[in-house]
């Protein structure tokens, strides 16, 4: 086995993504050369270029670093793939993304966050407050953290990495963590899993894999919850006082989350969170139940939760209102972002955005992920969506998948009771758009849009505020 700490260069085959891209930042930060191909250019490859990773686009070997040490490549890459059969056929040392996480964070005090929801924020969370209060980590996440404009950082010299712990694939079940966070199980991938109770069971693995005297923090009232074992667990939970660790008298101050943590051993009084969604608060609870277990100082959590800023595509402002006041300007609406694409996530999105503006039109444009998911989650995408005021739903994006016949955004459509949903391309909602645009400054004021979905509806976002700034 290759000593993946003793390499001189390093190929990744999909180096875009936001998991692989987090790995191509550590090698290259240790001065190890990087490069790697995508199928297109985004916004976080012009960065690893801007970083010094050469990258490509098209699937040509004459491209490849054929001195590569170590090919990386996610289920993703198509095994037809040029560059993945050259490597294959040419006996590299080929590894998957989880494999080589494993290998990096094996060695080290490894806080991994699981959760087919909430695993990112959480992560960052957790991320944000070690660095923060000086304790220090280096943390792999699968979104980008506001306050680093990264979705890597190395932080001190102590041997702590926190890393969020992807289900797809199993690719979870190759971590042996010191420290674990299960967020949620609500069924979802399918297309590996097969059934929701073998996607449990695969949670209930991961949580097997937690080192002798690690730690467990789970979400109150899973499924199969009564399952996982550790040397040590604790429930949480955003306000159910069966839980070992809860968010208690919660109030909303010019626009941010005020509230009490409250753990069977300690209570942080006037948490301060600057972020959107109920659902946040209950990822910060998580994020405390780590920090306290490593004694990290209450006035040290407190202010690094304060100074938490998020991250990119998760309940994320576009435009936002101003301090003291839910009005942004007397003729522009609320825009809010988020990776959103499982029906948990949307309606904790919705619920979020509908509790912090209740008397405010909210407006959904959804892009649904993957055919599979679609068809199989049709009935609950419809359900949460109903909770909107107006939905406009994008064609499905693909990512990985071929078509699959008869299974577009209409089958969720269909399903809906709230009759103000639409079919649109991304041309006819931008025009829309611009007819919201024509409306009285005092509806416009009134209005929360939120774009939502893992797909590539996020580079509609600058246009979308450009309508409205």
């Amino acid at each position: 086995m290759i000593n993946i700490n003793n390499i001189s260069s390093i190929y990744f085959l999909g180096i875009g993504g936001i998991g692989m891209s987090a790995l191509a930042r550590y090698f290259n930060e240790k001065n190890i050369r990087v490069s790697g191909y995508d199928k297109t250019e985004t916004a976080l490859t012009k960065m690893l270029v801007a970083e010094g990773i050469a990258i490509h686009y098209v699937d040509d070997i004459s491209c490849i670093d054929a001195t590569a040490d170590v090919v990386v490549y996610t289920p993703a890459i198509p095994a037809t793939h040029t560059e993945l059969q050259y490597y294959k056929q040419h006996n590299y040392c080929l590894l998957k993304r989880s494999d080589v996480l494993s290998m990096l964070t094996t060695d080290t005090l490894c806080i991994a966050i699981a959760g087919t929801h909430g695993k990112t924020t959480t992560s960052a969370m957790i991320a944000h407050i070690l660095t923060h209060s000086g304790y220090g980590c280096t943390a792999f996440l699968g979104g980008i953290a506001t306050n680093y404009n990264s979705n890597y950082w190395s932080t001190g010299h102590n041997k702590i990495t926190v890393v969020e712990a992807d289900e797809y694939d199993r690719s979870f079940l190759k971590l042996t963590p010191t420290m674990a966070v299960i967020t949620s199980m609500d069924v979802d991938h399918l297309d590996i899993y097969g059934t929701e109770e073998n996607m449990q069971e695969a949670f209930i693995q991961f949580a097997a894999n937690i080192k002798v005297g690690g730690y467990l923090i789970v979400k109150y009232g899973l499924k199969q919850g009564s399952r996982f074992t550790a040397t040590y667990t604790n429930t949480y939970d955003i306000a159910n006082d069966k839980a070992n660790i809860v968010a208690q008298n919660i109030m909303i101050k010019d626009g941010a989350y005020v509230f009490t943590i409250k753990g069977s051993q300690y209570t942080l009084p006037q948490v301060t969170l600057h972020m959107g969604g109920m659902h946040n608060i209950e990822n910060v609870v998580a994020a405390i139940a780590v920090a306290k277990y490593l004694d990290i100082a209450d006035e040290k959590i407190i202010a690094a939760v304060a100074s938490f800023a998020g991250v990119k595509r998760r309940f994320e402002y576009i435009l936002k209102p101003a301090e003291g006041s839910d009005e942004i300007a007397n003729d522009k609406p609320i825009l809010i972002d988020d990776y959103a694409h499982h029906p948990q996530e949307l309606k904790a999105l919705l619920e979020g955005a509908k509790n912090l503006y209740p008397h405010k039109k909210c407006i959904i444009i959804f892009q649904p992920h993957l055919y599979s998911r679609t068809i199989d989650l049709a009935a609950q995408f419809a359900a949460v969506l109903n909770l909107a005021d107006q939905t406009w739903l994008l064609p499905i994006y693909p990512a990985r998948e071929l078509p699959i016949p008869g299974v577009t955004s209409a089958i969720i459509a269909a399903q809906m009771i709230n009759e103000r949903v639409e079919l649109v391309t991304k041309e006819e909602l931008m025009q829309q758009l611009l007819q919201i645009k024509l409306l009285p400054a005092s509806q416009l004021s009134q209005t929360v849009i939120i774009t939502a979905g893992a797909g590539d509806i996020d580079t509609m976002v600058q246009p979308i505020k450009t309508i409205f700034s």
